[in-house]
């Protein structure tokens, strides 16, 4: 027994045939998008990145609370950061390249738990029993 009628198969193989060879007429074209500035960005010079990059490391919280240990405020920072010559500016840019700008640890908390609820969704679905003791 045939499951199609041999019409059937004939005009189906014509149907895919055509439709195959009607995706291939156009080609796919791809390239870079050229690049514009975005409007909010305000570097110009590499002294204008490295006083972003100080001031965000000033936004550090551990930062922060060490500057207010030594009687200096976020302002008195800035005004100083602002002043100070480019060797001294690159000095500190460099050194607080290792520091994270502005977070504290409350977004990592949060992802590890997201992680952890996560992983027992997961486990719920695939019908595992999860045990605490």
């Amino acid at each position: 027994m045939r499951l199609f009628p041999r019409t059937l198969r004939f005009w189906t193989a014509v149907v895919v045939v055509t439709y195959g060879c009607a995706l291939q007429v156009t080609p796919a074209a791809a390239g870079l998008a050229p690049s514009r500035t975005s409007g909010s960005t305000a570097i110009h010079a590499s002294r204008d990145a490295e006083i972003v990059m100080v001031q965000r490391m000033l936004e550090n919280r551990v930062v922060a609370q060490k500057l207010q240990d030594y009687g200096v405020t976020q302002e008195e920072a800035s005004l100083r950061v602002a002043s100070m010559s480019d060797q001294d500016l690159h000095t500190l840019a460099t050194a607080s390249k290792g520091l994270p700008s502005g977070g504290d640890d409350l977004s990592v908390i949060v992802t590890l738990l997201i992680i952890v609820l996560l992983v027992i969704v997961i486990l719920k679905v695939m019908n595992k029993q999860v045990v605490v003791k």
